[in-house]
């Protein structure tokens, strides 16, 4: 009944998982192994009956490719409009993300899961799109190949000997809900291109010559089909688990082989592995550590590992367990992984606890239910197997002898308390329980066991008439003794077991801790070398060992991380763990005669480094469990890596596309802001030298407007030249003390003859201080704040210059009378190439506030905009105040 019920942790988890599951949306894949195979046509078709159902669906973006049956099925949905993207000079269409979200359907179709999206889009990928929809609660109808799949793009490739760019993390697939499996025979799918319904017949050529050979779409479809198949294993473990079934349905074969110290375990791996191939099965290799295997000798300790090294070589997954009973622990995680087979080496020998209650295969065979139980016949070296059986029935010698010394104490003390107190015999009996517990808890089962027998031994001979003999007068001792014996026995077997669940408890808060603490440490380092050196850290005090870490180069050939440096013989040791993603070195085998033990640092797509443990530790002293716990640690390191190395993958990709947006603002801006003065320089020399009898007014407006235009260009061009020198850092602040007014003159100066007509008014306070700046530099940002109020006011309203000082700084301030900044815009407008007003006759490319804040910034100031009380804008920017100016 107790194996039966569920585990209420288990169930917790299974429930918030799916209510999490239940408020997002739910994702519908349409999977195939080929273009072509009608993954559209089946996603039309559902959505055809989702309609007529009455669900609200429209669709974001389908991919007919010109096929009219394809095209018919989109006949009566509603169709999104695409967004056009401005893309190196053409548009181009794409998905519409933010309109699918302001329509908020129940259900969006959305084609080409792995289509990459152009530059300058919200998302690199569309699969980022849909995972938007998704978690605003919308579900999404897609389609994908499975050379798109992730963790197959190098299987395809080795497959076809064609590399697919575009791919879908598997973590997306994960997430879906139902994957519906679009299939077409491979004769079909090729009859299908002769016809011209995948491509066009040029492109179907060239397909059929580099990547729809039958061999390869034959592979593709087994791929496919297997990959949908252990998703479908994956919902239903997930249903199990939700349901909490736990007798295992035989759906797909799975084999747990168990291995020990028994030199027949290799035996039993490799008929298991050979079983394993037979029915085209998963297996698992499993190792359980119970009271009595805790404190095997050395050479039991490597054979373990020796066996699990050869499951994991031969294909299998190791893993192991920690329990008081073997078949109790082993049946509960062959229901638990859902398998269908255990397979188990025939004991060696027999000891009375087999007698008593039966060998632990027959337990195993009682516990299993569904499960069959394969007991395989160990045929191993006589010699090595005598030895094994040997040291299994010695046990630490040591500790029987303390058990000894310990009855003996016992003894002596109950004899001094029967002669000199008069204590009864019951009282003496619980001083012989009192060391058997002592003996118990301090050295195990096995000594426990001897302390009982010679207790009961004791107490007839030294405490119970005739004395000194095993005689006994009274009958009734004898149900003592007994008694005596079995709780002897009983209490030694519970504090033995209740020993090692402790030592155990401990064992896994350690790693618990060790694993919380690195875990927390990797997520907040904020670079590879932090990873790094957090890894190795903890490496170095978990196994008290000196670790290095090896890096690939772009070639692959590995390089030390530090100052570490190994043996050229180390080297290629490590480098053959890092190409074979295998553990080498010493306790392998693998160049067992190493002096280090290198470890793969692999993540699911790639191998990202090797560590090296540089002490000389033997393979009895990785233990299973410790090389697990270090496993855990280095999948650890290798996702903070893979973290990092996709932080930096982002954050290129984000610069590459905001350098591609501006490249795009540039040349839009430019070649507008050029080409209206180039075109109005060129019709007014055309007037002058076509017309030479044109009236002087006529003449000198138009050499007027010439100049005009010109020194637009000029100014155009001076603000990029300005704005390279800032990004590059090339400008040079020469600061010197200057009275504003001097500052303010030369800037209204260049400005006089575009202020005619206005209302201008600079305010200084009679007390302003002189202040230390780059006069020249403070003076264009001055042009360029009363240049924008001209540009953007109404030509007779007023603007006003005014100055403010306090302790620490001076404020200065450009205010205008026009439209004002709209709401949103008052961080945006000092963005390179934004201009707020669109609708300006002419705004410039949109650098001159930025060129402002660049030269703010190199004087230690700020600078902002406000929207003024009663409509204009106030621009305001600050000069820290330095020193103390000279007495003029």
């Amino acid at each position: 009944m107790h194996e039966s019920r569920p585990d209420p942790d288990d169930l917790l988890a299974s429930v918030k998982e799916e209510e999490a599951r239940t408020r997002k949306g739910k994702l519908k894949i349409f999977f195939g192994f080929c273009a072509g195979v009608g993954k559209t046509y089946a996603m039309l078709e559902a959505a055809q009956l989702r309609k007529k159902e009455g669900y609200d669906l429209v669709a974001g973006v389908v991919v007919t490719h010109g096929r009219k049956e394809t095209e018919s099925l989109l006949h009566g949905l509603e169709v999104l409009p695409l967004k056009y993207v401005e893309y190196q000079g053409a548009r181009v269409q794409e998905f519409d993300l933010e309109q699918a979200l302001k329509r908020r359907p129940a259900i969006v179709l959305v084609d080409e899961l792995a289509h990459s999206n152009v530059p300058g889009s919200l998302h690199a990928k569309r699969w980022q799109d849909v995972q938007a929809l998704l978690e605003s609660g919308i579900d999404v109808y897609t389609t994908m190949n499975v050379q798109h799949v992730e963790s197959q793009n190098d299987v395809v490739a080795q497959i076809t000997g064609v590399v697919v760019r575009e791919t879908v993390p598997d973590s997306m697939l994960e997430r879906a809900h139902e994957i519906e499996v679009v299939d077409l025979p491979p004769d079909d799918l090729l009859q299908r291109m002769k016809e011209g319904r995948v491509y066009v017949p040029e492109q179907a050529d060239l397909a059929k010559e580099k990547f729809f050979k039958k061999g390869n779409l034959i592979a593709l479809r087994q791929l496919a089909l297997r990959f949908a198949a252990d998703r479908v294993d994956t919902q239903m473990e997930r249903y199990r688990q939700v349901q909490a079934i736990r007798e295992a349905w035989p759906i797909a074969e799975r084999i747990l082989v168990c291995v020990g110290p028994s030199p027949q375990s290799s035996r039993v791996v490799r008929a298991a592995k050979r079983l394993a191939k037979r029915l085209h099965a998963d297996w698992v290799a499993v190792y359980v550590e119970t009271p009595e295997t805790a404190r095997l000798p050395e050479s039991d300790r490597e054979r373990v590992l020796k066996h699990l090294h050869l499951a994991e070589q031969l294909g299998a997954e190791s893993v192991t367990l920690t329990g008081v009973n073997l078949p109790e622990t082993l049946s509960a995680y062959a229901r638990r992984r859902n398998a269908t087979r255990i397979v188990i080496g025939k004991p060696v020998w027999r000891s009375w606890r087999d007698v008593v209650y039966g060998s632990q295969v027959d337990q195993l065979v009682r516990r299993s239910g569904g499960v069959d139980v394969f007991v395989i016949r160990g045929e191993s070296d006589e010699d090595e197997a005598e030895v094994f059986s040997a040291s299994r029935r010695a046990g630490p010698v040591n500790a029987y002898v303390y058990s000894f010394l310990v009855v003996a104490c016992c003894a002596i003390l109950a004899s001094q308390m029967l002669y000199f107190f008069h204590f009864s015999a019951v009282n003496l009996v619980m001083v012989y329980l009192a060391g058997v517990v002592f003996v118990a808890t301090k050295f195990g089962r096995g000594p426990s066991v001897l302390a009982s027998i010679l207790s009961v031994a004791s107490f007839d001979f030294f405490h119970v008439e005739p004395y000194l003999t095993f005689a006994v007068a009274d009958t009734q001792y004898v149900v003592t003794f007994v008694v005596m014996l079995l709780s002897a026995l009983v209490i030694s077997t519970l504090a033995a077991r209740v020993r090692h669940q402790a030592e155990a408890a401990v064992e896994r808060e350690r790693r618990t801790s060790a694993l919380y603490a690195i875990g927390r440490q990797l997520a907040a380092a904020g670079d590879l070398d932090a990873i790094l050196r957090v890894a190795k850290e903890h490496l170095r005090d978990l196994f008290k060992s000196e670790v290095a870490i090896f890096l690939p180069d772009a070639k692959g050939r590995l390089a030390a991380h530090g100052d570490v440096r190994l043996p050229e013989a180390e080297m290629g040791t490590a480098q053959w763990a890092y190409d074979h993603q295998a553990r080498a070195g010493a306790g392998t085998s693998t160049l067992p005669g190493s002096q280090c033990l290198h470890v793969p640092i692999i993540t699911a797509n790639r191998t990202m480094g090797v560590a090296s443990f540089l002490a000389n530790r033997s393979n009895a002293e990785w233990a299973p469990a410790q090389m697990m716990l270090l496993e855990t640690i280095l999948v650890l390191t290798a996702q903070a890596m893979e973290r990092e190395r996709l932080a930096a993958q982002s954050g290129r990709a984000k610069v590459e596309v905001e350098t591609e947006r501006l490249r795009n603002a540039l040349l839009s801006s430019v070649s507008h802001d050029l080409r209206t003065p180039l075109a109005g320089i060129k019709a007014a020399s055309s007037l002058l030298n076509g017309a030479p009898d044109l009236e002087p007014v006529l003449r000198n407006e138009l050499i007027q407007g010439i100049h005009d235009e010109a020194e637009y260009i000029n100014r155009l061009v001076g603000n990029l030249l300005g704005m390279t020198r800032l990004e590059a850092g090339a400008v040079t602040v020469t600061k010197e003390w200057q009275p504003l007014e001097e500052v303010f003159g030369s800037v209204t100066g260049l400005l006089e003859s575009r202020l005619k007509g206005r209302q201008f008014t600079i305010r200084i306070p009679g007390d302003c201080p002189m202040v230390k700046v780059d006069a020249v530099l403070i003076q264009q940002v001055l042009f360029n704040l009363i240049e924008n109020a001209i540009k953007y006011t109404p030509p007779q309203s007023p603007i006003e210059l005014n100055v403010r000082h306090a302790p620490g700084e001076v404020e200065l301030e450009v205010a205008d009378r026009g439209p004002g900044i709209e709401p949103g815009e008052e961080g945006r407008i000092f963005d390179k190439f934004y201009r707020a007003h669109s609708d300006a006759r002419r705004g410039g490319v949109g650098l001159g506030l930025t060129i402002c804040k660049g030269i703010v910034a190199l004087h230690g100031g700020r600078i902002w905009v406000e929207n003024r009380v009663g409509g204009g804008a106030s621009f305001r920017f600050t000069i820290p105040r330095e020193g103390k100016p000279p007495e003029v």
